[in-house]
């Protein structure tokens, strides 16, 4: 298997590159709030990646439950001190 990221050849089992660190494609690390693409903590984007949905879709169902059902912000909070940011 090869590296997507800088195209060594890597273990078949491999979940980061032992070359780069980048995360091997279909691997999952686990619920982390990612450092980059941010909009205010990661929240949403780390959901989005670890279940294979759009990061767009799941911040306007985000925002429509702010505003609709007045918990989002609470359940927001809650997800960013408990989801570990990537390292």
């Amino acid at each position: 298997m090869f590296c997507n990221a800088c195209g060594k050849t890597i273990a078949d089992d491999a979940r980061v590159c032992s070359y780069c660190g980048a995360s091997v494609a279909g691997a999952r690390t686990g619920l982390v709030r990612p450092r980059v693409g941010r909009r205010i903590a990661g929240v949403c984007l780390g959901v989005a990646r670890q279940y294979g949905w759009s990061v767009t879709l799941l911040r306007v169902l985000w925002l429509l439950f702010v505003l609709f059902a007045g918990t989002g912000v609470l359940a927001y909070i809650i997800l960013w001190i408990v989801i570990p940011s990537e390292a």
